[in-house]
C-alpha cells in the first residue's frame, strides 16, 4: 500500500479579514475623539444694515485699557507691563471701585475692560491675557458666592439655587470685556 503525501493545512484568510473588519468597526464606534472646543466667546449679533449704528458714549474712567503690540508687549492703562498675572488684581480693583477713586470705574455695571491686540500678537499671548481678564471676573464671582473658581466655571453642574444666585451675581457684575478689532501694523501670525 502506498502512502499518500499529506499537504500542509491551510488557514482560511477570509475569516481573518472579517475579524479585522469587525475589530476596526468596534474601535471606531467605541473611541472618543477629543475635539478642540475653542474659546467660549459669544459674538454680538450682526447689525441691521437698515439701521444706523447706535451712538454709544462711555465715560473714559469706566474703561480699563489693555493693549498688546506685535512683539507681545503689553500696555495697561498707558503703562508698560510684562507680567500678565498682575491683570487679575488690577481688573478686580477697577471693577469694584464704585466711584471711590475718580480715575477708576463708577460701578461694576459700568466698568468695561477693553482688550486690543495687533495682527502680529502671538496666539499664546492673546490667550494668556484673555484668560487673566476673564479669570478676574470668575475670581470675583467665586469670592462672592464662597465657592472655588473651579466650581464657578462648572456652575451648570451645581444645584438650581446656586445657578440662580450666579445669574443674579452676573447682573451685578457683568463680564464686560470688549475685544477690539486688531490693528494691522504688526507682522503676520
Amino acid at each position: 500500500m502506498a502512502r499518500k503525501k499529506r499537504s500542509g493545512g491551510e488557514v482560511s484568510a477570509g475569516s481573518m479579514a472579517d475579524i479585522a473588519f469587525l475589530l476596526l468597526i468596534f474601535f471606531l464606534v467605541t473611541t472618543t475623539i477629543a475635539s478642540d472646543k475653542g474659546l467660549a466667546i459669544s459674538l454680538p449679533p450682526k447689525p441691521d444694515p437698515n439701521e444706523p449704528p447706535p451712538d454709544i458714549k462711555f465715560n473714559e474712567r469706566n474703561i480699563f485699557k489693555v493693549l498688546v503690540n506685535s512683539q507681545d508687549r503689553m500696555l495697561v492703562e498707558g503703562e508698560p507691563m510684562n507680567d500678565a498675572t498682575q491683570l487679575r488684581e488690577m481688573v478686580q480693583t477697577f471693577v469694584n471701585n464704585n466711584g471711590r477713586d475718580p480715575e477708576s470705574s463708577d460701578s461694576p455695571t459700568k466698568a468695561v475692560v477693553s482688550f486690543k491686540t495687533d495682527r502680529g500678537t502671538s496666539y499664546e499671548r492673546y490667550i494668556e491675557i484673555l484668560d487673566e481678564l476673564q479669570g478676574a471676573y470668575y475670581d470675583m464671582y467665586a469670592r462672592r458666592m464662597q465657592l472655588t473658581t473651579k466650581q464657578i466655571r462648572e456652575i451648570s453642574e451645581q444645584e438650581p439655587s446656586v445657578q440662580d444666585e450666579y445669574k443674579e451675581l452676573k447682573k451685578e457684575y457683568p463680564m464686560q470685556i470688549s475685544i477690539a478689532e486688531p490693528s494691522k501694523t504688526g507682522g503676520g501670525n
